[in-house]
């Protein structure tokens, strides 16, 4: 059955992502899911001050998750928010097990994610346009991670929720997952589900996923080749 705005079950809003965007950063890169836009920088590795945070054996990744004020048709009140430091652990979670950071002892990585417009999906977004970021930088990592949410309206398992999806699901399910060695390393709930309604929503969101890391690898790709990033 076609949701509202035409699309399958299955099917994603459009995807486009671009990388190499901030020039004062290590790496940089925007991506934008529908109507919802993420901009993600990365500062690193670099010294980190005060010396006696440092780790001598790794480095310390801060993550930083933000909604700008304007991002929503409601002016979103500016500076950190109780739901903005919660996606910002969340994130910097999923994203320290694909990080090599054994490989950056006494240093900071610090990522700053921005959402400059919202319409569902602003954490997978910014878990997207992360992953790019950091693989801008030259930060080793494991596998890049995708990231994507789902849901269930009524009797029909969706994915890619926009914003008047949210409010008529039963419930909101993102994940975060490495497509290389098929490990999810975030997985949240938001709502009421059976374990079959789970089984049924990640493998939605995993291909989902796979989809995404396609788009990644070409995005980083252009980059390279010095053509054009956007999908």
């Amino acid at each position: 059955m076609p949701r509202k705005d035409g699309r399958k079950a299955e099917e994603m809003r459009e995807v486009k992502m671009e990388v190499g965007i901030i020039k004062n950063a290590n790496g940089s890169a925007k991506v934008q899911i529908g109507k919802t836009i993420a901009f993600a920088a990365v500062y690193g590795p670099r010294e980190m001050h005060p010396k006696h945070l440092q780790d001598n054996e790794k480095a310390v990744l801060t993550c930083t998750y933000m909604m700008a004020p304007f991002s929503t048709t409601e002016r979103v009140r500016p500076g950190p928010s109780r739901r903005s430091q919660e996606i910002s652990l969340v994130t910097r979670a999923a994203l320290e097990s694909v990080i090599n950071l054994k490989d950056y002892p006494k240093t900071a990585i610090d990522l700053y994610i921005i959402i400059t417009q919202a319409n569902a999906g602003t954490r997978t977004a910014g878990i997207n346009a992360a992953s790019l970021a950091l693989a801008d930088a030259g930060i080793q990592m494991t596998d890049l991670i995708t990231s994507i949410a789902g849901g269930k309206i009524g009797d029909e398992y969706v994915v890619d929720l926009t914003g008047d999806e949210e409010k008529t699901t039963a419930c909101d399910l993102p994940i975060a997952y490495l497509p290389r060695s098929k490990k999810v390393t975030l997985l949240q709930l938001d709502g009421d589900l059976t374990k079959t309604d789970i089984k049924n929503i990640l493998k939605l969101n995993i291909k989902a996923c796979e989809k995404l890391y396609e788009i990644q690898v070409k995005a980083l790709k252009n980059k390279w080749d010095g053509s054009s990033s956007k999908e």
